[in-house]
């Protein structure tokens, strides 16, 4: 038998495996850092990663290298049959054949494989610790750079300063009411305007693609997309992954896996009592579905991708039909499998302990069988035949199973929990293919509808998997289907199952009154400061509204100079409106249009262009240097929200200050949001929903990188920036339907991420011993971990959820949040500690709580200005604080 070539990947924890048995493989352990804490990883075991046919050569040394924060731990290991670490990982292959016993018992056949002697189930998985980094930009996401002091400043009257003048009441004075689908329509149907350049390439290559663009590029089944499509898809509570030959069981087929709260690994303990991270195995192949006539020329492909969903197809070669197709659509409770003709098969890397075909049918044409595994976990497999013959599973061995025959019709899959046999039997049969979503919204209460196309048997209601913020937010309705039934997800908490064809989401507070001012959730629209602070803030704001906003802004990063753009947008809002100092502010506006013209012209030093292969508006920076993690991967899709919102914003300002410059930029600041917050499958240039996951409740930030931990996000807030600017947007320009989208998205933002990112003490989603984090960290959708790409310093990882301070940031992070995270991190001095613009950033979020003492801070006499990113202005932390504050 040919060697394999297994990778193990551990963080520094992890290096107890250098011990006992695996010395002898690996004999330097003492070269690791003294002191690495080696406890153990509560039971589960890490095994080898298979990696691809590679050959090893037994004469190779193992290589060990240590890093400053992440310790990886590499250890090439023979697989032949006198390797016994991971001989024993082998599985079992059609041809071998075992004793079977076969037994009617009440009403069941069933078949025991004999009792495993040379081989051993693969229970455990693999982790993947380390961070992966292809894509990502691992320098500061904030401007470090001194802001230079303007070499002029604007000169105003001193008498200009008047009263305060009131802000004004947009939402109700400007906006009509929205429709009655506020997803409806689209913003636009129209082409990219002529000064984007049209290509027909894009770095990263569609894999199996057969839908037509747009594309999207930053849901849960992009893997299946990307790379070589074998690293996991997570459709929650289940994960799925194309096994392509590899693992224990050699299958060609769609593996199955979920994991329970007792096998996740959690990392070193941090100061806080907390641990560092916690991950869910992977590679654990507890039920494959395959076909016969699926080897080694077996390929993947996908069609029929929406927003919501996504069918892959296994075909024996590229140029044949499918052998199975799998329809996708989180949340489902089955695995459906669909078969046109090829000869299925059953297998599994954790090994059957026996399987039971069930002789009473739940219904009419469907078959029932129960595969009981070696973990002790049990797996409900049912059939239903569209025609021809029902399904007949023989067991061959501990880890195969085959039909006798062709079967036409499809073969579901779905772990009981202990208590779910009745629910499982009552919904077979039926499974999802998409999910529509309407929306409404009136006054400050707002609802979201996924209506669920189905397929399948005639009889039976759809059974789903719903998040806990979609329970917390259930209506009447769809609250009396939710059934007695969780399963554990591997980063929301546990999973409920809910037996519907539609469920509606209300929101009851959305922030409709919520402008450009200062907001508190329970005071409102806040403008009221005194003469002596805004005299104070007024001294400040001449000098920030002097400086040279054109070339401040003028970067080779979207991300960036979109910042620099949204910063002075602020800033003269509220010069405008805050301090009433009109004449400043429309002395500086025409710096502010003039900086926001480039990019409106795309005139910039990285220019978007419209790529055709995906549907997207990019930076041309990967094209030009040939690196795709040129601003932080935009060209790959990576942070469109991100780095579009602040550009939005930026516009949304100047609008609010002079509605004439609309229609002249109009189409390009839509064309911005149509790139990711697209709602309507109408317009044909972009994907609905890129960046939004309207099932997760949040965005994804991660484009077309292939990743084994699934999609990710780092910072929660710049996801709460991108709904406010595109609210924002919506109402300077009276176009009410965007303007309640965007009130709707900040309010799904403020349930989920309080359930899966901001964690107050008495969170029930995350595990305990991650909870005192306060925040995610980075949030994976099999992993989270309390860090940041760009370093672990513990501003970087706190604060990337606090930046941009904006009116709806106590909307998402509670007055109870802020108290316990500046507790925990901050209190006693510490926040004195923080070097450089991270320290203006933690004491501008101090000032949703604490506004005196954020004051204080910011109004001290020796003020440094380096204390202050390049992403913010001294004038609205001045502002922010003293209205907050009544100072």
């Amino acid at each position: 038998m040919a060697s394999w070539l297994w990778l193990l990947t551990l963080t520094m924890v992890q290096v107890a495996l250098c011990e006992g048995d695996q010395e002898r493989l690996h004999p330097h352990r003492h070269l690791h850092r003294p002191g690495a804490d080696t406890q153990p990883l509560l039971g589960v075991e890490l095994q080898p990663r298979l990696l691809g046919d590679s050959l090893f050569d037994n004469n190779l040394p193992v290589v060990c290298r240590t890093e400053t924060v992440y310790s990886t731990t590499s250890v090439p290991v023979s697989t032949s049959p006198t390797a016994s670490p991971v001989s024993s990982l082998l599985g079992f292959v059609s041809d071998e054949v075992v004793p079977v016993t076969t037994r009617t018992v009440d009403s069941a056949i069933v078949q025991i494989p004999a009792t495993l002697s040379d081989k051993t189930p693969q229970t455990t998985g693999v982790v993947v610790s380390e961070l992966e980094t292809e894509g990502q930009v691992t320098s500061c996401p904030i401007i470090e750079d001194p802001i230079p002091s303007p070499t002029t400043t604007i000169q105003v009257d001193s008498s200009s300063l008047g009263h305060v003048l009131p802000v004004p009441e947009y939402p109700s004075e400007e906006l009509k009411m929205p429709s009655s689908d506020i997803f409806a329509e689209p913003i636009s149907t129209a082409p990219p305007p002529p000064q984007f350049e049209v290509r027909n390439d894009h770095p990263a290559e569609k894999k199996g693609v057969i839908s037509q663009p747009p594309i999207q590029t930053n849901k849960f089944f992009g893997n299946f997309l990307v790379g070589d499509q074998s690293a996991p898809t997570y459709i929650n509570p289940y994960s799925i992954a194309w096994a392509a030959g590899r693992g224990p069981a050699g299958s060609h087929g769609m593996a199955i896996s979920h994991i329970e709260a007792d096998q996740r690994v959690y990392g070193p303990t941090k100061p806080t009592g907390a641990s560092s991270y916690f991950i869910n195995p992977i590679g654990i192949q507890s039920i494959i579905v395959s076909a016969k006539e699926l080897g080694s020329e077996a390929t993947l492909a996908t069609d029929n991708i929406t927003a919501f969903s996504a069918r892959v197809h296994l075909r024996p070669r590229s140029n044949s039909s499918p052998a199975v197709s799998f329809p996708l659509v989180q949340g489902m409770a089955f695995v459906t499998a669909q078969y046109a003709g090829a000869t299925p098969v059953i297998q599994t890397g954790v090994f059957f302990r026996n399987v039971t075909r069930v002789m009473w049918d739940p219904k009419p044409g469907v078959v029932k069988f129960n595969f009981h595994l070696e973990d002790g976990r049990t797996w409900r497999v049912y059939s239903y035949a569209t025609r021809g013959d029902p399904l007949d599973l023989h067991v061959v061995n501990n880890g195969y199973a085959e039909a006798r025959r062709p079967f036409y019709g499809i073969i579901q899959v779905a772990k009981d929990p202990g208590n779910g046999e009745g629910l499982y039997d009552e919904a077979a049969g039926v499974f999802p293919t998409n999910v529509e979503l309407t929306g409404t919204a009136s006054h400050n209460i707002g609802s979201y509808t996924f209506d669920f196309a189905k397929e399948g048997h005639p009889q039976g209601r759809l059974l789903m998997y719903a998040l806990p913020h979609h329970v917390d937010s259930f209506d009447d309705k769809t609250r009396s289907a939710i059934c007695d039934m969780k399963l554990q997800t591997p980063t929301k908490g546990m999973a409920t199952a809910v037996m519907a064809d539609r469920w509606t989401m209300v929101e009851r507070k959305l922030p409709v009154d919520m402008n450009f001012a200062p907001w508190d959730p329970e005071r409102g629209t806040l403008t009221k400061m005194s003469d002596q602070a805004r005299a104070a803030v007024r001294r400040v704001a001449i000098r920030e509204a002097s400086q040279d906003m054109a070339e401040l802004s003028d970067l080779d990063s979207m991300y960036f100079s979109g910042k620099t753009l949204a910063k002075f947008g602020i800033l003269l809002v509220a010069i405008n409106d805050l301090l009433g100092d009109r004449q400043l502010a429309h002395e500086a506006l025409p710096r502010l249009k003039y900086a926001f013209g480039r990019f409106a012209a795309n005139r910039q030093k990285h220019p978007l262009v419209y790529e055709r292969v995906w549907g997207g508006l990019v930076s041309s920076g990967s094209y030009v240097t040939g690196d795709t993690g040129v601003d932080f991967g935009n060209t790959m899709y990576n942070d469109h929200h991100f780095h579009y919102g602040y550009h939005i914003l930026a516009a949304a300002a100047i609008a609010h200050m002079d509605p004439s410059w609309i229609p002249e930029n109009k189409a390009y600041v839509d064309l911005l949001i149509r790139d990711f917050a697209n709602p309507s499958a109408k317009d044909r240039y972009f994907p609905q929903w890129r960046s939004f996951d309207w099932y997760h409740g949040h965005s994804w930030a991660h484009g077309l990188f292939p990743s084994f931990d699934g999609k990710d996000q780092e910072s929660s807030s710049e996801d709460m920036m991108q709904a406010y600017a595109v609210k924002m947007w919506g109402t300077v320009t009276g176009d009410a339907n965007m303007a309640m989208r965007g009130n709707l998205q900040l309010a799904v933002l403020a349930r989920s991420l309080r359930h899966y990112y901001l964690y107050t003490i008495d969170n029930q989603v995350q595990p305990e011993r991650f909870v005192g984090n306060k925040v995610a960290g980075i949030l994976f959708e099999n992993k989270c971990d309390h860090t940041t790409y760009f370093g672990a310093n513990i501003e970087y990882i706190q604060g990337i959820h606090m930046i941009p301070l904006l009116a709806p940031s106590p909307f998402i992070r509670s007055k109870r949040f802020v108290d316990e995270e500046w507790d925990v991190y901050f209190s006693q001095g510490r926040a004195h500690d923080v070097e450089g613009g991270w320290r203006g950033i933690v004491f501008g979020n101090l000032a949703t709580v604490n506004p005196t003492a954020a004051w204080d801070f910011f109004n001290q006499t020796h003020f440094d200005p380096a204390w202050i990113d390049g992403g913010a202005s001294l004038t609205w932390y001045l502002t922010y604080a003293a209205i907050m504050g009544g100072i």
